[in-house]
């Protein structure tokens, strides 16, 4: 490759959708450091970034799960049910030229597996890709083995180096 591939894993704040939205920014501009070619996963916290992507179970959900992973409603505070997805974090990936490994995947194959949860109420642990790379994606799988491990799915993904585009390497300035 003609640059650095660089991998960063992150853990963004549950607490707070702003202060996660910062810590992403923060997390996707410094996966460019070495030039255009990076990988960042973890547990983002927050709902995928696409409005088409399956809704959160809000049953399974803790309260302060909901407030912290929806939008904050004006007016008077409507029931669980029908409460908006804060699809803000992760649409910071998406601003910064990052493409989400499942989704990426899931629009190409219609696999809907892909898309399944990752923690008990939504797919809120995510790999993302710099958008050179996203030709090289395939095989992405969770991991739910051995029992016990983690209150989250691990997953994994495939990177084909051939099918990254070399097109456009920049340095970072």
């Amino acid at each position: 490759m003609p640059a650095p591939l660089a991998f960063a894993s992150v853990h963004l704040t549950p607490f707070d959708a702003d202060a996660a939205l910062s810590e992403a920014n923060l997390v996707a501009t410094r996966g460019y450091k070495y030039g255009p070619f990076a990988v960042v996963c973890g547990d983002y916290n927050y709902p995928p970034a696409s409005s088409q992507h399956p809704a959160p179970d809000y049953a399974a959900m803790r309260p302060y799960n909901i407030a912290s992973r929806t939008l904050l409603p004006d007016g008077d505070l409507p029931p669980v049910v029908g409460t908006e997805p804060d699809r803000r974090v992760t649409r910071k990936m998406v601003h910064n030229g990052y493409v989400d490994v499942a989704w990426h995947l899931y629009q190409q194959t219609g696999d809907a597996g892909l898309l399944q949860p990752t923690g008990t109420d939504d797919r809120i642990d995510q790999a993302w890709v710099s958008t050179p790379l996203a030709p090289a994606v395939s095989g992405y799988r969770l991991l739910d083995s051995p029992d016990g491990a983690s209150d989250h799915c691990g997953l994994v993904f495939r990177l084909e180096t051939d099918a990254i585009s070399t097109d456009d390497v920049w340095t970072y300035r």
